[in-house]
């Protein structure tokens, strides 16, 4: 009897170490995706880079990675982050503003963030960040598809 129970309890600890050690990562711990370039921009002594996992911004709902650099490429954590994208009015239609929600990543410097962009064409891109690398802000143009 004593056998059966410690060959129970072997095989149940075996099976916990190797569920553990083989479950799947989520949440904040989860790694940042390859993504590719939609734009790079100076700001500050950093530089500011734009990707999805297409490498172009569309319109609708979709995810951003948005990463500070140093000049050795180095990702430097920023603090707070914001991003906006701005279209000013045209004609009969109103200016529009559509801001990314961000989170952080476990990679310092480097961002997550969700974005519902209202149509395609020239957006201006209105990026700040403050916290220990001190503040920064910059604008540029990227174009949605």
């Amino acid at each position: 009897m004593k056998k059966s129970v410690l060959a129970i309890a072997t095989v149940l600890s075996l099976v916990l170490v190797i569920g553990t050690g083989c479950g799947s990562k989520t949440g904040s711990n989860e790694s940042v995706p390859n993504a590719k370039v939609i734009k790079a921009a100076p700001v500050g002594n950093l530089t500011a880079t734009l990707s999805s996992s297409t490498g172009q911004l569309k319109q609708g709902d979709q995810e951003v990675t948005l990463s500070f650099t140093d000049s050795s490429g180095k990702p430097v954590d920023v603090g707070a982050v914001s991003l906006n994208f701005h279209m000013p009015a045209m004609g009969g239609m109103a200016a529009m503003n559509d801001a990314v929600t961000f989170t952080t990543t476990d990679t310092p410097g480097v961002y997550r963030g969700k974005v519902n962009i209202g149509m395609a064409g020239e957006w201006q891109a209105q990026l700040a960040y403050e916290g220990a690398a001190g503040k920064g802000k910059t604008t540029f143009s990227v174009t949605a598809q």
